[in-house]
């Protein structure tokens, strides 16, 4: 949620940083200022009718003690007016801040100044790639068909339990599977995560405090009779860790991994692009977040871009890292980074890690703070996370690029944790 003082002071530069975005309803900004304006011209007559209400009270008492009885009822009559107007200041008051949360939560992350207006996925800027496209010409299998040939995953047997979009993981398929968990996990260790085991279910504030809620794209799974959401991320339990926390300075960086399965319900996603593990409802991924003083964020985001890029080079993946246009951003995200790797069966790149920085857009709605060490006063921390990695297309693309007539190769960083070095019928 985007800060009230920033609004306030600079109206037109939000407007002109949420064009970048292509946000359509700009003419919020101008009622969140009107209504500023009234919730604080409301709560002065407020404050002003309490403290006049106090000071009336305070002379009634006095005129009771020397026994003016009569002056004191007399006054007690302004008390009940005033009682009366401040009840409807109240009101007022809850009525506007109300509007104004509501009207607040609307309202997009401000995009980072790197951020360019692109509108299209087309228009992301490749910032770097690294590694040869492999060319293993049309007879390359995609790796829906490799599942079924060397039996490592069915999304038949997924409909069956639960329906379309849950894979089973089978044999090697589900030995690699965990392989790949532990092999990211032990990566994020290395470099300093805490590593966290944390709830798959979470209650509305938590999901609200990672801006999931609202859920405008309808992504979340929601167990209505307990009114828990099955996480989307791990992102989303991690981060409110720390919500309504006072930091100190020396608390940062705060850096904490998690591994879950990630459950979204990919409402209107069709077509051959999202066959496979292309697009599932549940996947495995290791989420890394970290909570950062604001004057070190976007160093810590390359940081991060540059731990999942370790990562991918030692699985020998080819990728590339784009930075995404303003039209492509997330609601929430003020710089995103996303890594695609390359599918040499299907021809494509497929999106394997979005690495972010929320700045305050988080925190704000978490009240997630810390005390400045020379002013004494809180101010609010900037959030970060990214995907060090997510499974299902990680080993989509592994299977199809590492694919030979004798069988699937592993990559040598995996070996140790698979136990084995090639996937064989």
């Amino acid at each position: 949620m985007l800060e009230l003082n920033i609004i306030r002071e600079k109206p037109d530069y939000v407007k002109e940083r949420l064009a970048v975005k292509h946000f359509g309803q700009l003419e919020i900004v101008d009622r969140i200022v009107e209504l500023d304006i009234n919730r604080r011209s409301t709560q002065k007559n407020l404050d002003d009718s309490l403290n006049k209400s106090n000071t009336l009270s305070k002379e009634i008492g006095a005129l009771y003690k020397t026994g003016k009885r009569e002056e004191a009822e007399a006054m007690k009559a302004q008390t009940n007016v005033l009682k009366e107007q401040i009840k409807q200041f109240h009101d007022d008051l809850s009525a506007i801040e109300e509007e104004l949360k509501g009207q607040l939560v609307l309202l997009p992350n401000l995009p980072h100044t790197s951020v360019s207006p692109g509108k299209t996925p087309e228009d992301n800027e490749v910032v770097r790639s690294f590694g040869d496209l492999p060319e293993m010409g049309d007879e390359a299998k995609p790796h829906w068909e490799l599942c079924d040939e060397y039996h490592l995953m069915s999304l038949e047997l997924g409909v069956k339990i639960a329906g379309a979009g849950f894979p089973v993981f089978l044999g090697q398929g589900a030995r690699l599977q965990r392989a790949m968990i532990n092999f990211f996990l032990d990566e994020a260790r290395n470099a300093g995560y805490q590593e966290i085991v944390a709830p798959l279910l979470v209650n509305a504030t938590t999901a609200f405090g990672t801006c999931n809620l609202p859920d405008k794209e309808g992504q979340m799974y929601f167990v209505g009779e307990d009114n828990f959401y099955l996480i989307p991320t791990a992102e989303v339990p991690l981060t409110n860790i720390y919500r309504d926390e006072i930091l100190k300075e020396s608390d940062f960086p705060i850096k904490v991994a998690g591994y879950t399965p990630c459950f979204r319900r990919e409402a209107g996603s069709y077509g051959a692009h999202v066959r496979g593990l292309n697009r599932v409802h549940q996947f495995d991924k290791i989420e890394i977040v970290q909570i950062q003083h604001p004057d070190k964020s976007y160093e810590t985001l390359e940081e991060m871009v540059v731990h999942v890029e370790g990562i991918l080079q030692k699985l020998e993946l080819p990728y590339r890292i784009l930075r995404l246009c303003g039209g492509d951003a997330t609601f929430a995200s003020a710089l995103t980074y996303d890594f695609e790797t390359y599918s040499a069966a299907q021809k494509r790149w497929l999106e394997v890690s979005s690495v972010s920085n929320f700045e305050t857009f988080q925190s704000n709605r978490m009240k997630l703070r810390f005390r400045d060490k020379d002013t004494k006063k809180t101010r609010l921390t900037h959030t970060l996370n990214g995907s060090a990695l997510a499974l299902a297309r990680i080993i989509a693309t592994l299977l199809e690029n590492n694919q030979t007539p004798d069988g699937i190769k592993i990559p040598k960083a995996l070996q140790p944790y698979t136990g084995f070095e090639m996937i064989t019928k």
